[in-house]
């Protein structure tokens, strides 16, 4: 009896959780229009510094040295090479997604201690990566090989004793069952990369890659939350981009507000995509394909807050796959 109303009220944290974002976006072409009729700030491509090699930032009080490539940025590797440095939206992001007190992934225990987390297109800084990981327990970056190196460094070189994580209700009284593995000061391996190619591999074995196999030892192959910051930008990537959400999201049940949890208790995985206001034409290609296999919310900007609400030429959206006719 308490398991059957443990998962229910689970499924309606996750309804207030949607109510309390924003509003569900229904139409592409006119979510497009409403947000590129705004005035947008010129931010160019979106980089922090493109000829620093390094690059300082603080997120709530820590300071972080982000090391990166220009030189590589300005390469002609097949493949692309915009990962090779920084970009303005991830450090806004990862301070709006650390903030325990007031983001409502916390507030609805979307996010808790116990929360496996992946995230697309990573890139070397890794910056999300550390602000995050010390709060839950294992946490997936995936990218292409080429930024692994500078990556590793980044994790390597910024990484400090954890603080004490945050308590939410959905963890209050269930501690995670790894928590005293990860509860250990200095480095910990909490933060795991490994390569993704959008077009050709497997999401049901990314867990695989953790260290000592922890990460799927339930059974369970899916992630609570997955990541994606600023890699809608072209045109081309939209439809593997939108195909590997989709690929990550089935690993756990679809969203059904009328039905409750299964029997593994797995709660849908929440896709949360954060962007800048680049091409209408991007933007409008990426919203129509995610909408023919997502519910789609735009995060609101009483939720978002001053520096990525309307205005700062940044977007965040929130996705749930959709229940699918059989």
């Amino acid at each position: 009896m308490y398991g059957h109303t443990y998962r229910t009220s689970q499924m309606e944290e996750l309804t207030t959780f949607l109510t309390s974002i924003g509003e569900e976006v229904e139409d592409a072409e006119e979510e497009c229009f409403l947000l590129f009729a705004q005035d947008i700030p010129s931010a160019n491509l979106g980089f922090v510094d493109s000829r620093a090699t390094s690059v300082d930032v603080t997120i709530h009080g820590q300071d972080y040295t982000i090391h990166q490539s220009p030189t590589l940025l300005s390469s002609s590797r097949a493949g692309g090479t915009t990962g090779a440095v920084l970009w303005k939206i991830t450090p806004l992001f990862a301070e709006w997604i650390t903030n325990h007190q007031s983001n409502p992934l916390w507030q609805h225990s979307v996010l808790s201690t116990s929360s496996a987390v992946i995230e697309l297109g990573c890139g070397i800084s890794g910056l999300i990566a550390l602000a995050l990981s010390p709060s839950i327990t294992h946490y997936i970056a995936t990218d292409q090989e080429y930024v692994h190196r500078l990556l590793r460094e980044n994790l390597d070189a910024n990484t400090r004793t954890p603080k004490h994580a945050p308590r939410s209700k959905g963890n209050a009284k269930k501690p995670s069952k790894h928590g005293s593995k990860t509860a250990k000061s200095g480095p910990q391996p909490k933060v795991t990369f490994t390569s993704l190619d959008w077009e050709t591999d497997d999401p049901a074995v990314l867990k695989d890659s953790i260290p000592g196999g922890s990460g799927a030892d339930d059974g369970d192959k899916g992630f609570d939350v997955l990541l994606s910051c600023d890699c809608i930008y072209n045109e081309a990537l939209v439809a593997p981009l939108v195909r590997t959400c989709a690929d990550v999201c089935r690993l756990r049940p679809v969203y059904n507000p009328e039905r409750e949890l299964g029997d593994d208790g797995k709660m849908p995985t929440v896709c949360v995509i954060a962007q800048q206001q680049r091409s209408p034409d991007v933007f409008e290609a990426w919203l129509r394909e995610t909408l023919r296999l997502f519910r789609v919310w735009r995060v609101s900007d009483e939720v978002l807050g001053g520096k990525l609400a309307s205005g700062s030429g940044y977007l965040v959206h929130v996705l749930l796959l959709r229940q699918m006719d059989s």
